[in-house]
C-alpha cells in the first residue's frame, strides 16, 4: 500500500528548497505557511523557485501539496479591519498559489468572538465568496476544527454550512485534522467507518482533499486542540493506522503537524509506511 505522506516544512529556504527536504525524508507532498503564521512582512517568492518546485513535484510523483494560511486571519472576525485583512490578503495568496498545478490552500474558517456561530458560518462564506472572486483556479480548503473558545467548524454540519453559502462550491474541499476531529467529538480513531459515513452524508466524500495527520493530547470531546505525536496520545498508533489505510483516504495528501523537528517527522513517516506496506 502506497501513501502520500508529508509534513509541515518551512518557506524560510524557499520553494524548491522545500521540494528538496521533502525529498530528503521521503515524503512525496508537504505542507507549508504562506507566510508568517503570526503575522508580519511578506517577500513574495520569484518565478524561478517556485517553477524548481514544480520540476520537483513532477519528476517525483508529488501528491498536492498544501499552503496553509496564518493563523492570525480571520474571515468572521468581529472586527471589520482584521475582517478585511484576511480577506484581502488570502486573494493575495490565492493569485500566488494559482501558479503551482498542484496545490490546496487550507484555512482555519474562524472564531466568531461571541457573535454566535450562525453569524460566524455567514460571515466567513462571505468572506470565501470574496477571496474567490479574486483568483482563477487554486481549490481552498475549510480546515476541521477542534472547538475551542467561539471556533467554527467544529461539526460536519458547519463546515456543510459554509459550503452551502459559497457561490463557487467547486473551488471547496475540506482538510480533516484527526486531533480537531477527535476533540470535536467524533471517534475516528475507534470508528473511522462511522466518522467518514457521517462526513459523506453531511458534507460529502468527494470534497475531503486532504488529512493533517496527528495524535491527541487529550480525550475524546475535549474541544483543547493539542497535538501529540503518533502514537503517544489518545487516538493510538492502532487508531492513526485505521484512519490512514481507510480507502477513503488512501489517494489524499496526508501530512503530519505533530511536535516534531525534521528528523523526527522523517521518524514517523518511515515508521507509517513500514506498517502499511504490506496493506493491500
Amino acid at each position: 500500500m502506497k501513501l502520500n505522506l508529508g509534513c509541515h516544512l518551512s518557506v524560510s529556504g524557499g520553494y524548491e528548497n522545500m521540494g528538496r527536504v521533502a525529498l530528503s525524508i521521503d515524503a512525496n507532498t508537504f505542507q507549508f505557511f504562506t507566510r508568517n503564521p503570526r503575522g508580519g512582512s511578506f517577500k513574495p517568492p520569484t518565478d524561478e523557485d517556485i517553477n524548481g518546485l514544480i520540476k520537483i513535484m513532477e519528476e517525483n510523483n508529488f501528491a498536492p501539496i498544501i499552503a496553509h494560511a496564518p493563523y492570525t486571519f480571520n474571515p468572521c472576525a468581529l472586527d471589520e479591519g482584521i475582517r478585511e485583512y484576511t480577506i484581502r490578503t488570502m486573494a493575495e495568496d490565492l493569485r500566488l498559489l494559482d501558479k503551482i498545478p498542484k496545490v490546496y490552500y487550507n484555512f482555519h474558517p474562524g472564531s466568531h468572538v461571541q457573535q454566535g456561530s450562525e453569524v460566524g458560518i455567514s460571515k466567513t462564506a462571505d468572506s470565501l465568496n470574496k477571496i474567490l472572486a479574486n483568483s482563477e483556479k487554486t481549490i481552498v480548503l475549510i480546515e476541521t476544527m477542534a472547538g475551542k473558545g467561539s471556533e467554527i467548524g467544529k461539526s460536519f454540519e458547519e463546515i456543510r454550512a459554509i459550503i452551502d453559502k459559497v457561490e463557487n462550491k467547486a473551488r471547496v474541499g475540506v482538510c480533516l485534522d484527526t486531533c480537531h476531529v477527535s476533540d470535536g467529538g467524533y471517534d475516528i480513531s475507534n470508528n473511522v467507518d462511522k466518522v467518514f459515513d457521517e462526513f459523506d452524508k453531511i458534507i460529502g466524500i468527494d470534497r475531503l482533499k486532504a488529512i493533517h495527520l496527528n495524535d491527541s493530547k487529550n480525550p475524546l470531546g475535549a474541544h483543547k486542540d493539542r497535538h501529540e505525536k503518533i502514537g503517544e496520545g489518545y487516538l493510538t498508533l492502532d487508531g492513526i493506522v485505521k484512519i490512514i489505510s481507510h480507502p477513503v483516504v488512501r489517494n489524499l495528501p496526508i501530512c503530519l503537524e505533530t511536535p516534531q523537528d525534521l528528523e523526527g517527522y522523517a521518524r514517523e513517516i518511515k515508521m507509517l509506511k513500514e506498517i502499511v506496506k504490506d496493506l493491500p
